[in-house]
């Protein structure tokens, strides 16, 4: 079933929030456009670390990152389980000319065969799963080798949001946000299919470039 929230641009699919609740990436906020240039700059310095030119971002939303992400000369696709969030994608990024293919498909059905890439980015994504863990072990089948992955940095996440004076009835927890993880319990989440090679934590968030166990 696909319908929108009242009163909002949120797109429910499937009964799941689909792209992003907040426009983090438009928002005119002065401290909201800091933090996000700070967020792209780790994420953008990570990327060089690992030197892959193959990249699929998984859950790519609205195709913000992987817009930027193609900018900068890479061969970026990107791919989102909502339908409707994947069409706005593709028109934005007809309308902005840059070459980004994308296809609706979820985390849980991607194969190697038709989904791998050198660089795997699964960005905001992972708190929103009601099975996490079995997404990272589908993406240690598709990382050839390197996953660069964000979440919130809990509680630093929802105290945030609590001072802006957000989400109030659910102590600052963003809705749809289902998993939480701090800088400590992320890494060790990440360890067991992948060693992590750098970590970063850009406020309010962690972001980390790992490589497939075994695989350099």
């Amino acid at each position: 079933m696909h319908n929108k929230c009242d009163n909002s641009n949120i797109v429910i699919e499937d009964g799941i929030i689909a792209g992003n609740y907040y426009d983090k990436y438009g928002t005119n906020n002065p401290v909201a456009r800091l933090l996000m240039q700070n967020f792209f700059c780790d994420v953008n310095s990570l990327v060089g670390i690992a030197k892959s030119t193959d990249i699929h971002e998984i859950g790519c939303g609205e195709g913000h990152l992987s817009r930027i992400l193609a900018k900068n000369n890479l061969r970026v696709r990107g791919s989102d389980f909502s339908s409707q969030v994947v069409e706005k994608a593709i028109a934005i990024s007809a309308k902005e000319g840059i070459a980004v293919p994308f296809k609706a498909a979820s985390i849980y059905d991607m194969n190697p065969s038709a989904d791998a890439a050198e660089l795997i980015v699964c960005c905001e994504v992972l708190e929103h799963l009601d099975d996490p863990e079995k997404a990272l072990a589908i993406i240690s089948q598709l990382a050839k080798p390197y996953l660069l992955v964000s979440v919130p940095r809990e509680p630093l996440w929802c105290m945030l949001n609590l001072l802006r004076g957000k989400y109030l009835t659910h102590w600052g927890n963003t809705p749809g946000h289902i998993q939480h993880w701090s800088r400590r319990s992320f890494i060790t989440f990440l360890s067991k299919y992948f060693d992590v090679m750098e970590v970063r934590t850009p406020t309010p968030w962690v972001v980390a470039l790992c490589s497939v166990k075994n695989a350099l």
